[in-house]
């Protein structure tokens, strides 16, 4: 589910900021983008977010600034990782046959040579900011999921009570299908120029017996019921259940193919056609569920 939310707080002279967002993804992912001085910390901020947001793609920004008049910090120089820079760039420069020379501008302008830093070193002291901005963003975050994931719980009802309205006419026609197939087989015979068995003719009986047993779609529409009952339990959780109507949405769809396949019979099979195309939206929706 998409959502956005943004956290600040202070602490020994720092401020630290976290905006977030996430869009529709099947699976968790986190992409943070973090100051260096808070890299140790990585770990425990995706530890934090997976403890409350169990799927999407969520894009996570940290910024660490220092406030107005803080003594705290100075400025330090990478004098290894210039030298690096500046014997590389020369040996480039005659590779390439480039006129001039690399100059103190230059090497300043590369990243890592020059470093701002605090006298307060210890990433972990930051944490306890960092911690109640990461969870003022999560919460603000979690507001917007909530409300888009009440618009998709309504509409996956909607969708889930049209299904069983069409499960319902499947079963309602299901027990004339040996009927019509009897009816059907009999005028085949007639229009084949044949004398018309009797009704209780002993081979016509067993093709209609054998019919009827391949067409047999009780227990499929046991099992459809069954999905749709655990659906309701979903509905009503309050834990993560996307993964599990993902799943259920795959036996749905199984057990309607099956109803299809076995029938033979127009009239369930118009219902067949129906009950996929609204299996096939419920699936699209419950992709962008959590």
């Amino acid at each position: 589910m998409t959502g956005y939310g943004r956290g600040e707080s202070a602490r020994h002279g720092y401020k630290l900021t976290v905006e977030m967002s996430s869009v529709n993804r099947k699976q968790s992912e986190i992409v943070l983008n973090l100051p260096r001085e808070l890299d140790p910390l990585e770990a425990r901020i995706r530890d934090r977010i997976n403890q409350r947001v169990a799927r999407g793609r969520l894009a996570v920004r940290v910024l660490l600034q220092a406030a107005e008049g803080n003594g705290n910090r100075r400025i330090r120089l990478n004098v290894p990782l210039a030298r690096a820079y500046a014997r590389e760039l020369s040996k480039l420069e005659r590779a390439l046959r480039l006129p001039g020379t690399v100059t103190l501008d230059t090497l300043l302008r590369i990243p890592g040579v020059v470093e701002t830093s605090s006298e307060l070193d210890d990433s972990e002291a930051h944490w306890p900011a960092l911690a109640a901005a990461l969870d003022q963003a999560l919460e603000g975050l979690l507001r917007m999921r909530a409300q888009e994931g009440a618009h998709l719980a309504r509409d996956l009802c909607h969708r889930v009570r049209t299904m069983r309205k069409l499960a319902r006419r499947v079963q309602r026609q299901a027990p004339g299908v040996a009927r019509r197939f009897q009816a059907q087989l009999v005028e085949r015979i007639r229009e084949a120029g044949l004398p018309a068995p009797a009704l209780d003719d002993e081979r016509l009986l067993k093709e209609v017996v054998l019919f009827a047993d391949r067409a047999d779609i009780t227990e499929e529409l046991t099992r459809l019921q069954s999905h749709f009952q655990q659906f309701d339990q979903c509905a009503a959780s309050t834990e993560p259940v996307g993964r599990v109507l993902d799943f259920l949405a795959q036996e749905m769809n199984r057990e309607v193919n099956t109803i299809g396949s076995k029938a033979n019979d127009s009239l369930i099979s118009n219902a067949v056609v129906q009950l996929k195309a609204e299996l096939e939206r419920f699936r699209e929706q419950v992709q962008n569920l959590e």
